[in-house]
């Protein structure tokens, strides 16, 4: 969706305008498929790698505007969010060094934006999911100021009718409410493309379809978010859910969502995928009308199709179909979005290696997938890599369940190995990228593994955002080593680059694991919360997380001591011995004004809160280690 003229479909007679464009985009296709006017017998890949800016400390920096006229590149362009780039390289002609170019554009180019972004005070770093990215990253604010997203929020969010809400069980719980759709800029991809043929579409495509599972699992790199550990790639949840227009009232409709890796095995040609996105999902987004595709036709030109090409960027498949023109030649694409940016170029590159070789080796081996794999096993196939990475357990052809890692190295290593050898691939590429697989797999270090055992290896060091900017500051440190991420050493505390910029915000030293209570409670609760986590103050709110009150460890004593539970009478409810008159700070106050707050009024422990409901506490005992380091800094500066 690169374009930069498209505007808000308000309905009525501007909709249905552009609903006719889009259809008649769809019909000029198919007659170009039925007349071969669309190019077969050439196969070419290509690459988008996005990517994420940040600061010295690991953070988020919205510097994508201040980087592209740095960059003066037209590789590189915006993505949803100002933390984010995209890097387009060129595409190539499959065979012999085809990889290898990949992988030397890749180097060139993240060096150069590497290099750029030094000179601004950032970095760059490839991965799935940045762990430092908070929530409170993801306002409107953030969003690149480009006409294009603010008409696709706000098309989005209005198709909703409601906030956003996302749920992602994993070894934590994920539960978070968001009102736009800029959780999708926690996300980067490695998105690789494969020409295709019209006639060879179809089965191409069911290929891909059976095929990005095991790919996937050897390839996962986004574990965390917000400090959780969710699923080994938890991009696929998010994004499914940060795009979904689908509205809670629809629980009784089977409404199928716009990201999603489909319904079923294709079946004739690509226009099935297209009649089915049109069929199912409303234009968000249009644009004026600057072509008939017939006339251009006519005239023995190459019609752009952009109304069907809009639309079709507005559906995120995990596998998509892309129409694109190259020297005057209309052609396919298969689009994979499944694989994550990171964790070095040469891991993005073996992952796109084994896709590759899949898609030429299973065509020999299976020509036909869909009359020997269920479809519902490709997609429980797809969900369970994304969860479980290489221990996930797939249902294979034949009606086999194999894991993963077994599948993978006993029978699908040799297909994509042939099946680059097909395609002319240079035998010492082969042996590169694949053997890159192959050592990934044998070890389990996935990019996933290594963030996560990363991570635990620090529980007992530093605080959250602490970890997780070691986590960050680490990646970019071996990513710029060059060397595959079954290689890596475990991250460690101390290239968090010290602990000074990880306590700046409030956000980065509350704790968010709360034992709270409601009003109307027994005030031995609280005191067996008290005893039981080994805390002296209990937040008191709703149902709905407002915050009511605070319970201190002195107020349950005093209330003890005056013989309020003597064991007989009815129990005191804990509105008796709560303070209702609060000093609370956000999760954006600054440290040493939290620090400030609790000295002047002599408190131990200040609620933080958001919108008017509690999200954490930070208590004396988050601060005892750094207020003087903190007030020293101040006095000095």
């Amino acid at each position: 969706m690169g374009t930069t003229e498209i505007k808000a479909q308000a309905g009525g007679e501007q909709h249905r305008l552009f609903m006719r464009r889009i259809l008649t985009d769809l019909r000029a296709l198919e007659k170009m498929l039925s007349e071969g006017l669309v190019q077969s017998g050439v196969r070419r890949i290509g690459a988008e790698q996005e990517m994420f800016l940040v600061d010295r400390a690991g953070r988020p920096a919205g510097l994508a505007i201040e980087m592209l006229k740095a960059l003066d590149d037209p590789h590189f362009t915006t993505e949803l969010g100002i933390f984010n780039l995209e890097l387009n390289i060129d595409p190539s002609t499959f065979g012999e060094g085809c990889l290898r170019k990949m992988e030397q554009q890749l180097d060139q180019y993240v060096g150069k934006a590497r290099a750029t972004a030094r000179k601004l005070g950032a970095d760059i770093v490839l991965t799935g999911i940045l762990p430092t990215i908070r929530k409170s990253d993801l306002g409107l604010e953030n969003m690149t100021p480009l006409p294009r997203y603010g008409v696709l929020n706000k098309a989005m969010t209005d198709l909703r009718g409601g906030p956003y809400e996302f749920r992602i069980k994993g070894v934590d719980d994920l539960i978070v409410k968001h009102d736009n759709v800029m959780l999708e800029a926690c996300n980067t991809s490695f998105q690789v493309h494969f020409q295709v043929g019209p006639d060879e579409f179809a089965r191409l495509y069911n290929i891909a379809q059976a095929a990005c599972a095991p790919v996937m699992a050897a390839a996962t790199n986004s574990p965390l978010l917000f400090g959780n550990r969710l699923w080994r790639e938890t991009r696929i949840a998010l994004f499914e859910q940060s795009v979904d227009t689908r509205s809670h009232g629809d629980h009784m409709r089977e409404k199928p969502s716009r990201v999603s890796f489909g319904r079923g095995w294709v079946k004739k040609c690509v226009t099935d995928l297209y009649q089915e996105d049109i069929a199912r999902f409303r234009a968000l987004i249009g644009l004026d009308a600057d072509e008939d595709p017939f006339d251009v036709l006519a005239r023995g030109g190459v019609p752009e199709l952009r109304a069907l090409r809009l639309h079709n960027g507005t559906i995120y498949r995990w596998n998509r179909a892309c129409y694109g023109i190259t020297d005057g030649v209309a052609h396919l694409r298969i689009e994979n979005r499944i694989l994550p940016a990171g964790p070095t170029p040469v891991d993005e590159v073996a992952n796109a290696a084994f896709w590759f070789g899949l898609m030429s080796g299973l065509a020999e081996e299976h020509p036909d997938v869909a009359s020997e794999m269920p479809f519902d096993d490709a997609l429980g196939n797809f969900f369970a890599a994304a969860r479980h990475g290489l221990t996930a357990q797939f249902h294979w052809f034949g009606g086999k369940t194999i894991p993963a890692d077994e599948l993978i190295m006993k029978q699908l290593l040799p297909l994509a190995r042939a099946g680059l050898k097909h395609g002319k691939i240079d035998s010492s590429d082969i042996d590169r990228y694949l053997g890159i697989i192959e050592e990934r797999v044998k070890s389990g270090k996935t990019g996933s593994a290594w963030l996560l055992q990363s991570y635990a290896a620090m529980k007992d060091h530093g605080v959250e955002g602490e970890r997780l900017g070691a986590l960050t500051r680490a990646t970019i440190a071996r990513q710029a080593e060059g060397h595959p991420v079954h290689t890596w050493e475990l991250a460690r505390i101390e290239e968090s680059g010290g602990w000074k910029q990880h306590y700046v915000k409030v956000e980065q030293l509350m704790l968010t694991d709360l034992f709270t209570v409601q009003e109307d409670e027994p005030i031995d609760l609280v005191a067996n919360l008290m005893d039981w986590g080994r805390i002296r103050h209990v937040p008191v709110e709703d149902n709905e997380h407002r915050l009511l009150g605070l319970v201190s460890y002195r107020s349950v004593l005093r209330a003890f001591a005056r013989g309020a539970h003597d064991g007989r009478s009815a129990p005191m409810p804990v509105s008796a011995i709560m303070t209702r008159d609060l000093i609370t700070v956000t999760p954006d106050t600054e440290s040493l004004t939290a620090i400030e707050l609790m000295r002047t009024h002599k408190i131990a422990c200040l609620p933080v809160v958001k919108n008017g409901r509690l999200v954490g506490v930070v208590t004396e005992d988050e601060f005892m280690d750094i207020a003087g380091e903190l007030l020293s800094q101040k006095l000095k500066g």
